[in-house]
């Protein structure tokens, strides 16, 4: 197949590299002209993605409708705020019947839209699908084992996406839960940024198993208020993720809440993130959780953890604080 990675940061970066691998011709669309020209000169996007060498079948390009060219599947891959206006520009660049996946794990801030309903108003009726799951961009990079989801309602597009990128090394699955796996890999991060935050506070296994347990619970009871199934929670793309993002070293929303358990402000956990080259870096926990809390209260769902975020994140609560007021909520069946 011929396919577009539209974002060159470092899970951008992975998916092309991944997608190369496995013999497709791709193109990789980038903002950034001295990181493009690193990758056509070395091979590398030491930027985002150090030590992972970029195959030769992976053209990077700053002109979108150059990456868009001919291609059968554009996949997104770009912080959730910058979203709606490049699938505006996907729907005059994409030739008529190529499909979207959208590869975002975040929400828009101010409609509280998931990623692919954003796709749907700006590309209008395209096939589009979300692929998600446990994937660190470096780990994805090197070649090491992982399994994803591929989320779509036309179940020939989940198909078609599920055999174009699986491998030995890179195992997808299909859903047609399009709502409960979007949905768990945006508030997984939120999560994940408290499981840091414990960290930092020098808090024990005790706690972090706590919190992953009644996380994925509030997970799933906004999912499925939303209209997603609740055995998708227990599955890759929000158990599996969850687990990932709370636990794993990579996970830059875990490293955010890390700094902020250390007494950081908000603003210097953010800077702590820059890449190798002092590139910025997007923890998508930070405006997930707004968009969480703003869905949670329309729906009339409690997702306690995620309040206590925000009020961490957004209202300068000490997270000390907001790990008590957790632990001294009145008691309830599980």
């Amino acid at each position: 197949m011929k396919l577009a990675v539209v974002g060159g940061g470092s899970w951008g970066t992975a998916l092309a590299v991944h997608l190369g691998r496995t013999g497709h011709a791709v193109t990789l669309w980038l903002r950034d002209a001295d990181v493009a020209d690193e990758i056509r000169r070395r091979r590398e996007n030491a930027a985002y993605l150090p030590g992972v060498a970029v195959p030769e079948v992976v053209v990077p390009t700053l002109d979108l409708a150059e990456a868009c060219r001919d291609v059968e599947v554009a996949f997104v891959v770009i912080p959730s705020q910058f979203c709606r206006p490049v699938y505006r520009q996907l729907r005059d660049a994409l030739p008529a019947g190529a499909g979207v996946v959208s590869a975002t794990k975040g929400l828009e801030l101010d409609s509280w839209r998931r990623m692919t309903e954003v796709a749907a108003e700006e590309t209008s009726g395209r096939a589009c699908a979300v692929l998600s799951g446990p994937s660190f961009a470096l780990e994805v990079g090197r070649g090491q084992p992982t399994a994803v989801v591929i989320a779509s309602r036309d179940a020939a597009f989940a198909e078609l996406l599920q055999q174009g990128v699986s491998t030995p090394n890179f195992r997808a699955y299909t859903s047609d839960d399009v709502v409960g796996v979007e949905l768990a890999g945006a508030l997984k991060n939120v999560i994940a940024i408290a499981a840091g935050i414990l960290d930092g506070l020098g808090l024990g296994h005790n706690t972090v198993a706590a919190l992953i347990t009644r996380g994925l619970a509030e997970m799933a009871r906004l999912g499925v208020a939303s209209g997603g199934r609740a055995d998708t929670f227990s599955g890759l793309a929000a158990l599996g993720d969850l687990v990932l993002t709370c636990t794993g070293q990579l996970s830059r929303n875990r490293r955010l809440g890390q700094a902020l358990g250390r007494g950081h402000d908000l603003s210097q956990a953010i800077s702590s993130l820059a890449g190798s080259k002092g590139h910025a870096m997007v923890a998508e926990g930070v405006p997930t959780t707004l968009a969480a809390c703003a869905l949670a209260d329309a729906a009339g769902v409690e997702m306690p953890i995620a309040s206590a975020m925000r009020d961490v994140l957004h209202a300068g609560r000490p997270p000390r604080d907001a790990v008590l007021a957790l632990m001294s909520r009145s008691l309830k069946r599980e």
